[in-house]
């Protein structure tokens, strides 16, 4: 192209050398001087049909030559024009008239006391309305707002004398256990100029919610730290659990971000019970080892946690008979409390308060279950593989000879019976009869497997679970350089 247009130059082109901004442009010009030329040849031998249609072909060329460099005018050489209005200055006095004229809305927040009457709460609430008041004390509906226990959030409307507009009360459902699904709006509003009541059940609502915090005592110590729940500490634990031996590995400088479920009423957080869903995903690094955990439902909607490689973190075993507790006693030498040798101590001894709920630890059943000499009340379950587990030293138990339970069942409750100094759960995990250390026997323990469809699936939700972790992380560093 650039040959044949070079030879349709004149001569005198030739010796005048291009300005610099036309570089590009003339051969484009040449170009298109020439496919003009060869148009009009080919017109007057094919049909017009025909030549129209090379016409529109050449003719998108050209436009995608100048759309290549298109010939714009230089902006410093277009004209300059200078616009000046006169700005009318607001009529500040008619707008101060017209907020005089409008209605004010009044809302205040605040906590129900044991101590409060309908009189007092209003009152602490801004309320100046002597009817209302009246109306709280002798409805037999309104006054669920003081009936019962304290800790109930409620919201005020008034107007700006004080009066009484609407009345907004959330508190738990009636048969609300410990993870509530709903709770209870209390409403008192006044339509045409009376008050009324109503009471309905509604669903509480779950949002993700973002922490993170640094070890520098203990991990409860550390949550508190970063406004975490003691529910979703505890979950913390059980995740890690058979990745972190949280008795004698957690180092001062650990740090952990977590995503867990807040649950809501009406957007607002929950005083009247834990107010902590599940940890859906969570991040720990202990001694420069990195630990990552993500809630994940598989293809028949059974959920469990994973690690966001891929690989299970449900063993076949749990790590601990109780929820995150103070182990006082490990597998090791030990000098026996009451008959005072050393003695090689073949189980995990778990302080925790009387009546402190006991779990088995894998699926199995009951071989035994009852009194047993310096073990008080114990039981001894069945697993598959000649595996056993003990649990002695219980205040009740609450299984029977023969029965078949699951992982995670309560059986029990944690004592002082037999040869007991003081409340605490004895365990044991015995292969072939021989007593094992049952951390590493809940780590090397198999987990659940994911078919090839559900592995895809994670790897896909796994990203996202890293971008969520490391916003909770910078969110904590931003707090922590702020303070």
């Amino acid at each position: 192209m650039n040959r044949s247009a070079s030879n349709l130059v004149a001569p005198t082109h030739r010796a005048t050398p291009p300005a610099r901004n036309l570089k590009l442009i003339t051969p484009i010009k040449t170009a298109w001087a020439y496919a003009s030329a060869h148009v009009a040849s080919l017109a007057s031998r094919y049909p017009k049909t025909l030549a129209a249609s090379v016409s529109l072909g050449l003719a998108g060329f050209a436009a995608t030559a100048f759309g290549v460099s298109p010939m714009v005018p230089d902006p410093a050489a277009l004209p300059k024009r200078i616009v000046s209005e006169n700005v009318p200055t607001l009529d500040l006095g008619a707008q101060l008239e017209a907020l005089a004229g409008g209605n004010l809305d009044l809302f205040r927040n605040d906590i129900t006391r044991a101590s409060d009457t309908a009189d007092s709460l209003l009152a602490r609430l801004g309320v100046s309305d002597a009817g209302a008041a009246a109306f709280v004390r002798s409805d037999p509906i309104a006054r669920k707002l003081l009936d019962g226990r304290a800790g109930k959030r409620v919201q005020v409307r008034t107007d700006a004398n004080g009066k009484l507009e609407e009345l907004v009360a959330r508190f738990g459902a009636p048969s609300a256990d410990k993870l509530p699904t709903q709770f209870t709006r209390l409403r008192v509003e006044r339509v045409g100029g009376q008050l009324v009541v109503s009471v309905v059940l509604v669903p509480l609502t779950a949002q993700p919610l973002l922490a993170s915090g640094t070890v520098r005592t203990s991990l409860f110590t550390a949550t508190d730290e970063a406004g975490i729940p003691d529910p979703v500490a505890t979950q913390l634990a059980e995740v890690f659990a058979t990745d972190i031996d949280f008795r004698r590995e957690l180092q001062k400088g650990a740090t952990f971000s977590v995503v867990y479920e807040a649950l809501t009423a009406d957007g607002e957080p929950l005083s009247w019970a834990p107010s902590a869903g599940r940890v859906l995903a969570a991040q720990f690094v202990n001694r420069n080892q990195t630990y990552s955990a993500m809630w994940f439902k598989d293809g028949e909607g059974k959920g469990s946690y994973f690690g966001l490689d891929g690989q299970s973190k449900q063993r076949s075993f749990l790590a601990s008979p109780l929820e995150f507790s103070r182990v006082t006693s490990g597998f090791a030498m030990r000098m026996h409390p009451i008959l005072n040798t050393w003695k090689q101590h073949k189980g995990v001894d778990y302080g925790a308060p009387i009546g402190t709920p006991v779990r088995t630890i894998g699926d199995g059943s009951v071989e035994f279950a009852g009194w047993q000499n310096g073990y008080g009340n114990v039981i001894h379950i069945k697993h598959s593989n000649d595996l056993e587990t003990v649990y002695a030293h219980l205040s009740r138990i609450d299984v029977t000879k023969g029965a078949k339970v699951e992982q995670g069942e309560t059986i029990g409750a944690v004592g002082m019976t037999g040869w007991a100094t003081g409340p605490h759960l004895h365990f044991e995990f015995k292969v072939d009869g021989e007593q094992q250390d049952p951390l590493l026997m809940a780590q090397n323990s198999q987990g659940a497997v994911l078919s090839s469809a559900s592995k895809v699936r994670l790897a896909e939700l796994a990203q996202n679970v890293r971008a969520e972790l490391g916003i909770a992380k910078t969110l904590a560093h931003a707090q922590v350089l702020g303070e």
